[in-house]
């Protein structure tokens, strides 16, 4: 009898041998696993990692590259297509790839939009594996329309799956991290809320407020060891793919998805930072945080023409203070 997300079978139990990885404890029978074709030990081992949107491109990669390193995973996917329609089996065939390698995951089909899906998707995960140690937020979906043409069923949907998913799913993981005073949580934003993208309002909108969510999360789990971080990715998929000269199914070397994923394994680290953005567009990757120039003060009356004679010490950047640090001076302010 195969057990889902244990790659054994009833005659496994028994004894763990030495050799035989990922061996586990379920309705107090002992299963065990193949060992991994070419699996890491390290601090990955063991761990229960969810990963939403884990179907196809950058999602599939994170996955691929935890179970290398021997987490146990739960592979959600709707499967829906880029824009957000119709549903399929992509999280099945990710699962497959990993249980034939010899690695432990189950499949969740959830959409992360639905407030009792998104919960599902964490319940799965403790009733699998008694855990969750790491959450990777990466579902979304794209309609590229200029803010004139977008309707505002395109700003909604765009709305909830990105910003309300993300917030679902990670309401949902939030008290058993802060119960067990351990938890990584990543959440996916992107360049184009970051800095800014032609026709993508809705999206850029939604992945700024996941940047938001990060800063006050990263705050609020800071003492009980839970950190919070944003991965802004950049690699042909099928959502890139919307542009002329990118083939998701035949990805550049210098953009191919499974470069991102080695961003996504540093936040999710035992030793990440916390509310830090890591961007990894293809083999590059940078920070980057929000900052601030130094603050002009003008008396209790200022006006709006008191201001006006400031404008060019408002305006100018050539000196700023970084986020921290503008933290502490706005907490002076208030």
């Amino acid at each position: 009898m195969f057990v889902p997300g244990y790659g054994g079978t009833k005659s496994d139990a028994g004894a763990c041998p030495p050799d035989r990885l990922g061996c586990r404890l379920k309705g107090g029978i002992l299963f065990g696993t193949k060992p991994l074709k070419g699996r890491m030990m390290g601090e990955f081992t063991d761990k229960v990692v969810v990963i939403t949107g884990a179907g196809g491109g950058i999602g599939r990669q994170h996955a691929l590259a935890f179970a290398e390193r021997g987490a146990r995973l739960v592979v959600n996917d709707l499967g829906a297509s880029v824009d957000g329609q119709g549903a399929g089996n992509s999280a099945d065939q990710v699962v497959a790839e990993i249980r034939a390698a010899g690695g432990i995951a189950v499949a969740n089909y959830a959409s992360v939009a639905d407030k009792d899906g998104a919960k599902s998707i964490i319940d799965q995960a403790v009733s699998e594996y008694g855990a969750l140690d790491i959450l990777v937020n990466n579902a979304g979906i794209l309609r590229n329309r200029t803010f004139k043409n977008a309707s505002l069923e395109d700003l909604d949907l765009i709305i909830q799956v990105h910003l309300l998913g993300t917030s679902y799913v990670t309401h949902a993981a939030w008290p058993i991290m802060y119960e067990n005073n351990s938890g990584r949580i990543v959440l996916t934003s992107s360049v184009s809320g970051i800095f800014g993208a032609f026709g993508q309002s809705a999206y850029a909108a939604a992945k700024m407020g996941i940047v938001g969510l990060m800063n006050v999360l990263a705050l609020e789990g800071m003492g009980h060891n839970i950190r919070v971080n944003c991965l802004s990715p950049g690699a042909d998929t099928r959502m890139t793919a919307l542009d002329e000269g990118i083939d998701a199914q035949n990805p550049r070397d210098k953009m191919h998805p499974r470069l991102v994923s080695a961003a996504a394994l540093f936040l999710a680290s035992e030793d990440a930072p916390t509310g830090t953005i890591i961007h990894a567009l293809g083999n590059q990757y940078f920070r980057s945080e929000t900052i601030c120039n130094p603050v002009v003060t003008l008396g209790v009356n200022a006006s709006y023409e008191d201001l006006l004679e400031r404008r060019e010490e408002l305006l100018d950047m050539t000196e700023f203070i970084a986020k921290d640090e503008a933290i502490r001076v706005i907490a002076e302010q208030m």
